[in-house]
């Protein structure tokens, strides 16, 4: 018999993620940038809404996550928690707001927790960041890590490539899982690794894991909601499942309006005043 966790609790919460990993039931967790779509889901029934710096790209037209602001970020973040009433709301730490030093990343969080009234913050990195996750911590404030492929540093990279196939990067992973677990991250994103790798980190830690391409063993799985809906359809990786072709459908609904309007068809006699 499977348990639920999220069914008995009235607000989900960090306690409420480590029990669901220690009975074995999955996280579901998906990102939101504005009122009406947490609103949604949080109404759906998702665990954990991550306000990633994905805004960048889906919400900004950007590129890259480079270019988003931490004022940008508690702006989306505020949005989101107005349209919640359950689910766990996690912040991104933006580029540039917690690598310089960790004085800087507690004020970043520390402004996201004030200014939004979010639940945690989310950083990328491992061993490199160490110091800013304990102090941040330190002050009370969850922290969820970010390893494999982290998107802040792509141009270290040099592309989106699956991350930690060699020995070496492999063996970093695990060892800087278990250093963010350490110093106190609540739970960790483990974004496109193999699968295997996957479980094994998932399986030596106490705290939970969400993967994104990261396969089916992670104790959960988040989504960016632009692809999950089919907003965005450029973007096709392995790991991606399209649950909507909303993309198909809102151009559908736009061109029927566009077409009522020419044809004097809307607004019809019982659509005024």
């Amino acid at each position: 018999m499977s348990v639920h966790v999220n069914k008995e609790v009235k607000k989900v919460t960090t306690h409420t993620l480590q029990r669901m990993k220690a009975v074995g039931e999955k996280i579901s967790m998906i990102t939101a940038y504005d009122f009406s779509f947490a609103r949604l889901f949080d109404d759906a029934g998702i665990d954990v809404i991550l306000v990633g710096d994905s805004a960048s790209n889906v919400m900004a037209g950007h590129e890259t996550t480079l270019p988003i602001t931490l004022d940008q970020m508690i702006y989306h973040a505020s949005s989101v928690i107005r349209g919640i009433n359950r689910c766990f709301v996690v912040v991104d730490l933006p580029f540039g707001t917690y690598q310089a030093n960790s004085k800087e990343a507690l004020a970043s969080a520390i402004r996201i927790m004030k200014e939004t009234g979010a639940h945690a913050v989310k950083l990328e990195g491992g061993e490199e960041v160490l110091e800013s996750v304990k102090r941040i911590v330190a002050a009370g404030i969850p922290v969820m890590g970010h390893l494999g492929l982290t998107p802040q540093s792509i141009y270290k990279f040099g592309t989106y490539t699956v991350r930690a196939r060699e020995e070496a990067e492999a063996n970093k992973l695990r060892n800087d899982a278990k250093m963010l677990q350490d110093a106190g991250c609540f739970g960790v994103v483990l974004e496109k690794i193999p699968a295997i790798l996957a479980k094994e980190v998932s399986e030596s830690l106490v705290i939970p894991t969400i993967g994104i391409g990261a396969g089916m063993y992670c104790d959960g799985q988040v989504l960016v909601m632009h692809d999950m809906l089919g907003i965005n359809t450029e973007f096709k990786p392995r790991f991606l499942r399209q649950y909507l072709n909303l993309h198909e459908q809102i151009t559908g609904a736009v061109k029927n309006y566009i077409t009522d309007v020419k044809a004097k068809n809307f607004p019809n006699d019982k659509e005024q005043y």
